[in-house]
C-alpha cells in the first residue's frame, strides 16, 4: 500500500509523467531505480553473513578498520633512486605506512637506460632501476624488515624480484623476512597496460615461478596482485574490471596448482588491485562483490586454510577521473574515490594527487593526497563501525546485480578456455576499448558530466609541475652501469646469464634462483631480462581496432555536427582525390594506448583514414613509418612526461627525410608551460586531456583546408 501511495505521489511531483523517466542505465548495462525497498533484497543470502566469515561481503577480517585502519601507501618513484629514496623516508615520517614503488617505463619492458631505444623515458613516470646498486639507493636508510613494499612490476618481475632480495640481503635482512607485495599480473598487460616483454606462454611460465619460489622461501611475501586497475584506467567498466580480474586470478591459480603447489601453499597471499571511479556506490558494490564472488571461486579448490578463500584488496583512486582542466576539482574527485574504497572495505589505499593530469606529482599535491587518507581515518569516525553501509537496499542489491553480471562475463571467458586464451583471442582487450570509445563519446555528447571540462568551465590557471630532467637523469644512470660494469667479474656474470638462459629453456627449470645469482654478480635488469629472451623472444602484439562504435553513439542533438564534418572530410577528399590520413602514433616505452584508440575510432567514424603504429616505436620508425603510408597528419600520444625529448626527435626524423609537408600533432598529458616550446619545435596542434574528439577532428580539418587554400 506504501510503494501505491508513494508512486502516486511521485507522478503527482513529475506531471503525470512515467516512473520509468527517473531510471538510470548504467555503462555496466544495470538498470538503477530510484528507491530500493526491503522486496529488492528478497533471495540474496549472503547479506545475512558476517564480516571475517564466509563469503567476506562485509569484510575479510572480523574487526575490519575498528581495530586496525586500512595501510596508507602511497605509489611513488621518480627520477633517480636518491631523489625517490628521498621522497619515501618523507612519506614514512609524515604518517605513510608502506611503500609501493613505481619503476619506470625501460625498467618495465626490461631495457637498462643505457639502452638506445628508451632516450626519453628514463626516470619518467617511475624511479630508473638498473642493478642491485640502484635498488639498494632506493631503500638506504629504510628497514626493510619493518616496512612493507609493494612492487608495480611484471614485465621484468623476474630481475626486479632477485635485485630486491639481494638488496634487502645486502642491508642484513633475510628473505624470509621481507613483507610486501610484487605485482607479478602479467595477463593485464596483455589487456590494456601493454608493459609485457615475452609472448603471454611463456610470461606466464615466469609468473608460476615467483609463486613458486615465494611460497618455498618468503613466507610473508604476496606473490602477485590481480589487478583491475588498468583495466578500470583503459576504460573498462565495473563488470568487465571484475569480471575480466577474477578471471585473470582462476588463471593464476591454475597456474601455481599445475606446479604441484597445493591450494593452500599461495592462495593465502594472493591479493587483488582495483581502481575507484567516480560512480560511489557502484564502486563499494564493486569491492563486496569481489570479495562473494572470490570466495564462491575458490571453494570448489577445497582449501583447508579459510585464508585461501579470502579477497584482500589494495586499491587505489582513479588517474582517468583526473582532469587537465581546474585541476583543484580533483581533490574533491580523489577523497569521493578515497571514501568509496573505505566504505567497500579495501586492505590498503593510495590516493592520486591532483596534478597529476598535468604531469608528475609535485610535492604540495602529494601531500594533499596523503592527508587526504589521514583525514578520512583520524576525522570522520568511518573508522569505528563496520561496513557502514550494509544492509542498505539500494548498496546490496546493486552488489548481487554487480556479481550477477561479472559472472557471467567470468563464465564467457571460461567458454574461451581461461584468460590466456581469451587474450590470444582478443576479446577483453576489445571489450575494454569499446567501453572506453563510448565513455569518450558520452563526455563529448555532456551526457556524463566532468566539472571544469565539459560543463561549468572555467579559464586556465598556471600551476607548478614537476620536472624531470631526462637527460641528466639517464647520464646518471648510464655512468652507474658503466662503473659497475667495469668493477664486476664479467666472465662471471657472463657464465651466470648463459646458465640462466639454458634453465629457461627448460620446461620444469624455476628460473627465479639462478636470476638472483646473477643480480648478485651485478648483472643488470637489461642482461637478465635478455638472457631470458633469448629462449622467450621479445613480444609484438598485433594491432587491432574498434570500428563504428564513436559514430554511433552521437545521437539527434549532434547529428547535426558530425553531418556537417563528414561533408567537409568528403570535400576535402574530392579536391585532394584521396581521404585526409591520420597516423596515431605511441613513440618510446610508454604502452598506455587507450586514448590512441579511441582517437583513431573517432576519427575514423568521422571519415578520416586512420593508420595505427605499433606501439614502443623509437622517433625514426614513426616518421619513416608516416612517410611510407603517405599521411597528412601524424598524431603522437603521450602519456609518460616523455614528450620533450620525443617529439623534437620526430620532428627532426621528419625535416631530414624532406617530409616537412605532414602535420605533427600531440595528445595526452603535455603541461600547458611546455606547449611554447612544442610549438617552436613545429608541431601544429596540442590537445590535452578531456579535449572532446570532434572539437579536436575539427581543428586538424580546418588546418588540412588552409593547406589546400
Amino acid at each position: 500500500m506504501l510503494q501505491n501511495e508513494w508512486e502516486k505521489l511521485v507522478q503527482s511531483e513529475l506531471k503525470g509523467a512515467d516512473l520509468k523517466s527517473l531510471t538510470w542505465q548504467t555503462p555496466e548495462g544495470i538498470e538503477i531505480k530510484p528507491l530500493y525497498t526491503l522486496q529488492d533484497l528478497e533471495g540474496i543470502e549472503e547479506i545475512s553473513s558476517f564480516p571475517g566469515l564466509f563469503p567476506y561481503l562485509r569484510g575479510p577480517r572480523a574487526t575490519m578498520y575498528s581495530n586496525r585502519p586500512w595501510t596508507l601507501r602511497q605509489y611513488a618513484g621518480f627520477s633517480t633512486p636518491e631523489e625517490s629514496n628521498k621522497f619515501y623516508r618523507e612519506n614514512l615520517k609524515a604518517g605513510q605506512r608502506g611503500l609501493s614503488v613505481a619503476f619506470d617505463l625501460p625498467t618495465h619492458r626490461g631495457y637498462d637506460s643505457d639502452h638506445p631505444r628508451v632516450a626519453g623515458d628514463v626516470g619518467k613516470a617511475g624511479v630508473a632501476v638498473d642493478t642491485v646498486e640502484d635498488m639498494k639507493l632506493l631503500f638506504e636508510g629504510i628497514p626493510l624488515n619493518q616496512i612493507s613494499v609493494s612492487m608495480t612490476m611484471n614485465g621484468a618481475v623476474i630481475p626486479i624480484m632477485a635485485a630486491f632480495i639481494v638488496a634487502a640481503e645486502e642491508q642484513g635482512v633475510k628473505q624470509d623476512q621481507l613483507s610486501g607485495t610484487i605485482q607479478n599480473d602479467i595477463l593485464k598487460e596483455f589487456m590494456v597496460r601493454n608493459t609485457y616483454i615475452y609472448p603471454p606462454e611463456p610470461s606466464m611460465r615466469l609468473v608460476a615461478d615467483v609463486i613458486q619460489y615465494t611460497a618455498q622461501y618468503m613466507p610473508k611475501f604476496n606473490s602477485i596482485s590481480v589487478s583491475g586497475y588498468h583495466m578500470h584506467e583503459a576504460g573498462a567498466t565495473a563488470v568487465e574490471e571484475l569480471g575480466f580480474t577474477l578471471a585473470d586470478g582462476l588463471e593464476y591459480v591454475r597456474t601455481a596448482l599445475s606446479r604441484g603447489l597445493s591450494i593452500d601453499d599461495f592462495a593465502p597471499r594472493l591479493s587483488f588491485f582495483f581502481g575507484i571511479g567516480m560512480n560511489f556506490f557502484m564502486e563499494i558494490a564493486k569491492l563486496r562483490a569481489a570479495r562473494v564472488l572470490w570466495a564462491e571461486l575458490m571453494k570448489p579448490f577445497n582449501p583447508k586454510n579459510l585464508q585461501s578463500l579470502k579477497l584482500r584488496t589494495h586499491c587505489q583512486t582513479s588517474g582517468v577521473s583526473l582532469a587537465a582542466h581546474d585541476p583543484l576539482n580533483n581533490i574533491v574527485r580523489t577523497t569521493l574515490e578515497a571514501l568509496a574504497a573505505v566504505l567497500g572495505g579495501t586492505q590498503s589505499l593510495h590516493t592520486d594527487s591532483y596534478d597529476e593530469a598535468l604531469g608528475l606529482p609535485t610535492q604540495k599535491a602529494a601531500r594533499v593526497a596523503r592527508n587526504t587518507q589521514l583525514i578520512l581515518a583520524e576525522e570522520t569516525g568511518i573508522t569505528h563501525v563496520i561496513d557502514p553501509l550494509g544492509g542498505s537496499y539500494y548498496v546490496e542489491a546493486l552488489t548481487h546485480s554487480l556479481k550477477r553480471h561479472a559472472k557471467s562475463l567470468i563464465d564467457e571467458v571460461e567458454a574461451l578456455g581461461g584468460m590466456t586464451k581469451a587474450i590470444l583471442s582478443g576479446m577483453p582487450k576489445l571489450r575494454i576499448e569499446e567501453s572506453a570509445a563510448k565513455r569518450q563519446a558520452r563526455l563529448d555528447l555532456g551526457q556524463e558530466t566532468v566539472v571544469g571540462v565539459n560543463k561549468y568551465t572555467t579559464e586556465e590557471e598556471p600551476y607548478e609541475i614537476l620536472d624531470i630532467d631526462e637527460p641528466w637523469v639517464r647520464n646518471r644512470q648510464i655512468k652507474q652501469l658503466e662503473s659497475i660494469k667495469k668493477s664486476r667479474d664479467s666472465k662471471k656474470v657472463r657464465g651466470l646469464l648463459e646458465a640462466l638462459t639454458q634453465a629457461a629453456s627448460e620446461k620444469d627449470t624455476n628460473v627465479m634462483p639462478l636470476a638472483i645469482e646473477a643480480m648478485r654478480a651485478r648483472a643488470t635488469v637489461g642482461e637478465v631480462s635478455e638472457a631470458l629472451e633469448k629462449v622467450f623472444t621479445r613480444y609484438e602484439a598485433p594491432i587491432r581496432a574498434i570500428h563504428g562504435v564513436y559514430g554511433d553513439l552521437y545521437g539527434h542533438e549532434k547529428g547535426r555536427e558530425v553531418d556537417a564534418l563528414r561533408k567537409r572530410v568528403e570535400a576535402f577528399a574530392l579536391k585532394e582525390g584521396r581521404k585526409p590520413r591520420l597516423m596515431i602514433a605511441k613513440v618510446g616505452q610508454d604502452g598506455h594506448d587507450r586514448g590512441a584508440k579511441v582517437i583513431a575510432t573517432a576519427f575514423e567514424d568521422l571519415g578520416f583514414e586512420v593508420d595505427i603504429g605499433p606501439l614502443f616505436q623509437t622517433p625514426e620508425e614513426a616518421a619513416f613509418q608516416a612517410i611510407a603510408h603517405h599521411v597528412h597528419v601524424l598524431g603522437l600520444s603521450s602519456q609518460a612526461a616523455g614528450h620533450r625529448v620525443l617529439v623534437p626527435q620526430v620532428m627532426a626524423a621528419l625535416k631530414k627525410a624532406g617530409a616537412k609537408d605532414i602535420l605533427v600533432i600531440c595528445g595526452g598529458v603535455i603541461p600547458p608551460q611546455d606547449h611554447k616550446t612544442l610549438y617552436d619545435q613545429g608541431v601544429a596542434a596540442i590537445f590535452g586531456p578531456g579535449t572532446p574528439l570532434l572539437v579536436a577532428a575539427k581543428y586538424v580539418l580546418e588546418l588540412l583546408e588552409k593547406r589546400q587554400t
